[in-house]
């Protein structure tokens, strides 16, 4: 059937691209989660209104900017932590003992941790010892990037977020305020300020009502 046909390419497309990237396929799909959140946020904002306009004005590209930091800071906090500790696997810095015995054996005891190095394109691995290459590799891999997200989560992006945030705020009321201001009564050239409405309070002189 069609559709069944174009559900499996679009399986196939995913186990090609992520199969055996699973750190790959989680920061994509966390920078895919913080675009829906926000979204969500924002038109939660757009759509209430029991916010007034003028709030509006503010906190909808608050929550753009905030938007904006979240998905940015995470993408490369994580994707920074992934690179490094896949380079560390890569040059064979960090590898399984019995792959970096038979490697030492191969005679590449001198080359294991120098950026140069790559294990996958020396070819001295066998196939089982490739096979467990790329399972650490894997592991390696997901570990990164997990501490990465949790670092970026947790600790980077509170901070930078409420630190614009709180810029933002002030100049979203600021500007408020000054949008709330009555303007000055403009009579034969001459400007008259608004006052406030007199109450009776205005009227008491101590015990006395004029």
């Amino acid at each position: 059937m069609p559709e069944t046909s174009m559900f499996r390419k679009v399986i196939n497309q995913i186990a090609k691209a992520y199969g055996h990237k699973p750190g790959k396929m989680l920061v994509h799909t966390g920078v895919i989660g913080w675009v829906l959140s926000s979204l969500a946020q924002i038109s939660a904002i757009v759509f209430n209104d029991k916010i007034p306009k003028e709030q509006k004005m503010f906190l909808i590209p608050q929550e753009m900017a905030d938007a904006g930091i979240n998905i940015i800071s995470f993408y490369l906090i994580t994707q920074g932590f992934k690179n490094v500790a896949n380079k560390l696997v890569k040059t064979g810095r960090w590898l399984p003992k019995s792959v970096k015995d038979f490697l030492v054996y191969k005679g590449a005891a001198d080359k294991l941790g120098k950026g140069s190095f790559d294990v996958y394109r020396s070819n001295l691995l066998t196939p089982s010892g490739l096979k467990r290459y790329n399972s650490f590799k894997n592991g390696i891999d997901v570990i990164g990037t997990t501490i990465g997200s949790v670092i970026s989560c947790n600790l980077v992006t509170p901070v930078a977020r409420n630190e614009i945030a709180s810029d933002s705020q002030k100049k979203g009321i600021a500007r408020m305020n000054k949008t709330n201001q009555k303007p000055d009564l403009k009579i034969n050239n001459k400007y008259y300020a608004y006052f406030k409405r007199p109450t009776m309070q205005n009227f008491y002189s101590g015990n006395m009502k004029v």
